[in-house]
């Protein structure tokens, strides 16, 4: 057991060097935060045309959203209502075993008037969550062998998104 331990201890050792050469420097952030505004403007929006489910899309694919209601900063309609806003769906995830959700996650949204750094990159829509009763099911089970394993066959909910549906994204103004 001692030699083990002494044989990655050395390992470890001869490959410190190689560990030098990666730099520290911390890469620039996306966005430049100004921490000292907390202001922030919700945009309700609704998608022109229903999505049933998380297959009924694919990553990379055109959607829009329509504005519900004006958008106003400082006294200012910034974004009408009705305005067609064009954005893509980022990623598709499906369900999973164990009552996992889908989800679907929107983002690239494009406003007219506002830069894409002051507003929230993406909206994630999710199916039901069924591992908060899955999990305590099955390690009830787990008493009697095999009937734990049965609900690993029980599949999340379905990500979908109807037109009636309002979702919220937020402006951040006072942003670089």
């Amino acid at each position: 057991m001692n030699r083990i331990i002494f044989a990655f201890i050395v390992l470890f050792l001869i490959s410190a060097p190689c560990f030098a050469d990666i730099p520290t420097e911390k890469p620039e952030a996306h966005l430049n935060y100004n921490y000292e505004s907390t202001t922030k403007i919700p945009i309700k929006m609704q998608i022109t045309e229903n999505i049933k489910d998380e297959s009924c899309v694919y990553e990379g694919q055109p959607v829009t959203f329509r504005v519900v209601r004006d958008v106003f900063y400082n006294g200012e309609v910034v974004i009408k209502q009705g305005t067609i806003v064009p954005a893509k769906v980022e990623t598709v995830i499906t369900s999973g075993m164990n009552g996992i959700p889908a989800s679907i996650i929107f983002g690239s949204f494009e406003f007219e008037n506002i830069d894409a750094n002051k507003i929230d990159y993406t909206y994630e829509r999710f199916g039901q969550d069924r591992s908060l009763w899955v999990f305590p099911l099955k390690w009830a089970l787990t008493i009697l062998p095999p009937t734990g394993s049965l609900t690993n066959f029980i599949k999340g909910g379905h990500a979908g998104l109807k037109t009636n549906k309002i979702i919220e994204i937020n402006y951040y103004p006072d942003w670089i």
